[in-house]
């Protein structure tokens, strides 16, 4: 899969440059790559480096993982989900920011998936109490226990 991307990695670089609304002076400047190096980079003349790329990505204020997909010098993980997309496309969160709040999102689904909590059961489970504690139909709406992990539930 990323064998077919090494090709396009110029290509990546002036898309995402043209997103940025940054001319190709303007990101030689800022990552520190001659102009013409740069130039003959988007037209897929030259392979950059890791290094370069990494200047690149600072430069765009993109990931340099994803530079690096896009190179074929990392294998591709798996698709991010819509959140990770998101953060990384987001122009307006400096790279710092990004990682933080990537790896906090992290932490979360490795804490669901060790508990055993999936999306869909936290989007069906809220507002309602488990089906062990819930009130027999015709019963009471005091009768059964409105708890669940010692909150109360509202609703």
């Amino acid at each position: 899969m990323a064998s077919s991307k090494v090709g396009s990695i110029g290509e990546y670089i002036r898309e995402q440059r043209t997103r940025a609304k940054i001319s190709l002076r303007q990101l030689a400047d800022v990552s520190g790559i001659s102009n013409p190096y740069l130039s003959q980079i988007e037209r897929g003349l030259r392979k950059p480096s890791a290094e370069i790329l990494q200047q690149i990505a600072k430069g765009l204020r993109i990931s340099a993982e994803a530079l690096y997909v896009q190179a074929g010098i990392l294998e591709d993980r798996e698709a991010d989900t819509d959140v990770q997309a998101a953060v990384r496309a987001d122009l307006l969160l400096t790279e710092r920011q990004k990682q933080v709040l990537l790896d906090i999102y992290a932490s979360f689904l490795k804490e669901n998936e060790a508990t055993g909590v999936l999306g869909a059961d936290l989007a069906g489970a809220a507002g309602r109490a488990a089906p062990e504690r819930a009130a027999p139909d015709g019963a009471a709406p005091e009768a059964a226990d409105h708890t669940q992990n010692g909150k109360e539930e509202v609703g």
